[in-house]
């Protein structure tokens, strides 16, 4: 186990070595576990983020705030950095989660990164530790979205329909599947305007409606975003006429009658111009004199 790779990839070399060997030890393996260090870690982190997006996002509300956190924080999150890094290869685990394979569990990866920020704290205090933390984050602080980041797929419907004025979405149950312990919803999910009807399926009802509006939210947008584009190919209706051979025909009867219009006018001015005196008709083709 090469723990200097361990720590040209987190940015941080440890002065007091057992810190890390601590950090990286999970209760499996020994007494001197890193649990202590992961609770530490996890109040260093929550605090480097939110100072982090304090600084990086000045126009959110601190609501916004809280959930982009929450959301930055989470197993999942804390887990895909663990990946990045390949922290799994430097576990300390004792012999049971070496052959259940808790070095592939996000639980445990997620908890031993926490602990690695809380060791190295105490190893060289806060701004070392919000510079590695910060580094750690910076790829996906650049890509989020702090609008949409952390909500659910039903909530970001609601908002979307909302924007465009349209009625919220009715989500009906079409079936249940499965026994009781391990019954599956299909859910239906409308937004009869768009003409939009999907369905999507999960271990609840709840799942089942986030599922079906996922789908909803991914065919209101692809249609909305097909629709300008299509204003702007559709041709006149002249020239979709000439397709079938009518607008020559049209175009053609205009100008006949443009032309027959304005012959019949002319004929009326000379007629009128013959039965009135030469003055009168002298008159009508030149403007008035001023008095």
């Amino acid at each position: 186990m090469n723990e200097q790779l361990l720590q040209k990839r987190l940015g941080h070399q440890f002065r007091n070595a057992a810190l890390l060997q601590q950090a990286l030890t999970h209760r499996s393996h020994s007494v001197l576990h890193n649990e202590r260090l992961e609770f530490l870690g996890d109040s260093v982190l929550n605090c480097v983020v939110a100072s982090l997006l304090f600084d990086s996002f000045s126009s959110i509300d601190e609501g916004d705030l809280s959930r982009v956190r929450a959301n930055l924080v989470k197993q999942q999150s804390l887990y895909e950095i663990a990946q990045r890094i390949e922290l799994s290869q430097f576990l300390r685990l004792g012999e049971g989660e070496l052959k259940s394979g808790g070095f592939r569990r996000p639980s445990i990866l997620a908890d031993t990164l926490e602990a690695l920020f809380g060791a190295i704290y105490l190893d060289a205090g806060f701004d070392v530790a919000r510079e590695v933390i910060k580094s750690l984050y910076s790829s996906v602080l650049v890509s989020i979205d702090p609008t949409t980041l952390g909500k659910d797929a039903k909530t970001l419907l609601q908002e979307f329909l909302q924007s465009k004025k349209i009625a919220l979405p009715l989500y009906n149950v079409v079936a249940t599947h499965g026994a009781a312990h391990s019954q599956e919803f299909e859910i239906e999910c409308l937004v009869p305007k768009l003409d939009i009807q999907v369905f999507g399926t999960g271990g609840s009802r709840r799942a089942g409606e986030q599922a079906a509006a996922k789908l909803a939210l991914e065919t209101a947008l692809d249609l909305l975003s097909k629709t300008p584009a299509a204003r702007k190919k559709s041709k006149p209706r002249t020239s979709q006429l000439k397709l079938t051979g009518i607008a020559t025909v049209q175009a053609d009867a205009l100008a006949d009658t443009q032309k027959n219009a304005l012959a019949t006018q002319n004929s009326s001015l000379d007629s009128l111009n013959s039965q009135t005196s030469p003055e009168i008709a002298i008159q009508h083709n030149s403007h008035p004199k001023t008095a």
